[in-house]
């Protein structure tokens, strides 16, 4: 049965702060690894007002630091924007203050706009130099040669698990090709999700990994009241509206009815983009997760849900580890039950 992962990019919520956020990420995380989340996963973004999860790897770090078992790593960090050495060094770093604990999950995209892209590159390289600098970086984490010139220190022999990001079949392939566990963004770009399944199982060839390991990413907007979770549910879509419209802001409040606010081609490009979600009470949630689980059989879940209240947010994420551990045919550990059911 999948393991169960976490998925944040620290979302600054209106009326807070960016300091908020990264308190929010904090006290999420420990939830998660009480809960039995296998992984907690950071995205790197830039530009935008409401993400705090830009500086990937300090945040990874001081996730790690509140934690102690939970894996935790970057889902993903955009690798054009960096120097493969540099990813090297800082992943090393992490994994040699956390041994045993860190992921390194790597993206094509620049994660914003093309002037911020430009802005963190110093300049557009051109044709498309991503395979060689996943190589070379995987390269960096493996032990070093006699004579190699240049090394990741720390880095060289930390083996840190290198993971192929995508929302097409370019990182599928290429995941096949490296024999690479492969996460794909069926949470807000699920157009081509069994194309890049198929693609990724029949092409697999064992590389970095023996055999494959897909990760299906699923946006949960859960709570005790169906009602209440369909409301959450408005500030993920009041957000990517405001993205694709080229008002990005933070992480809007909840509304009684999203389709007040957009016109009916732009409700429907948004439920079309973020359908792969489960949203409702716990029996609702667990029909929706498990009828993905029968349709996709990914080896794992990794679940997303951007809510204005924390409180919400921590619930949510507490009632999807529940159907989780109800669908691997576990029973919850009530010591784990943290919040408050007065």
């Amino acid at each position: 049965m999948p393991a169960f992962s976490v998925l944040d990019l620290a979302p600054v919520p209106a009326g807070k702060t960016a300091a908020d956020a990264l308190r929010n990420t904090a006290e999420l995380a420990q939830l998660a690894e009480r809960l039995g989340y296998t992984r907690y996963w950071m995205a790197e973004h830039h530009n935008m007002p409401g993400v705090a999860s830009s500086s990937t790897s300090v945040l990874i770090g001081y996730v790690a630091s509140v934690t102690s078992r939970i894996r935790v790593g970057s889902g993903g960090v955009m690798l054009p924007n960096h120097a493969p050495l540099v990813i090297a060094e800082q992943f090393g770093t992490l994994a040699t203050l956390y041994p045993d604990r860190i992921d390194l999950g790597l993206g094509r995209a620049p994660g914003t706009d093309m002037i911020t892209a430009r802005a963190l590159r110093r300049g557009m390289s051109q044709g498309d130099q991503f395979p060689d600098d996943v190589v070379e970086l995987i390269g960096y984490l493996q032990p070093s040669e006699a004579g190699q010139p240049v090394r990741a220190i720390p880095g060289e022999g930390t083996n840190v698990p290198v993971w192929m990001l995508g929302s097409s079949l370019y990182g599928a392939q290429l995941a096949a090709h490296l024999g690479l566990p492969y996460a794909f963004a069926s949470h807000f770009a699920p157009d081509m999700l069994e194309e890049a399944i198929e693609t990724y199982r029949r092409s697999f060839r064992p590389g970095i990994t023996d055999r494959p390991h897909f990760m299906m990413a699923v946006n949960v907007f859960a709570a005790d009241d169906a009602d209440e979770a369909v409301r959450l549910r408005t500030s993920m879509q009041q957000a990517f509206l405001n993205l694709r419209t080229g008002r990005p802001g933070p992480l809007p409040t909840p509304v009684d009815d999203f389709s007040a606010l957009a016109s009916p081609q732009e409700a429907a490009m948004v439920n079309r983009a973020l359908r792969c979600s489960a949203v409702g009470d716990p029996t609702e949630v667990k029909s929706k997760l498990s009828e993905f689980l029968d349709r996709y059989v990914p080896d794992e879940f990794i679940i997303t849900g951007q809510i204005h209240d924390h409180a919400a947010r921590l619930r949510s994420f507490e009632i999807a580890a529940e159907v989780m551990t109800s669908l691997n045919g576990q029973t919850s550990d009530p010591d784990l039950r943290l919040l408050d059911r007065a």
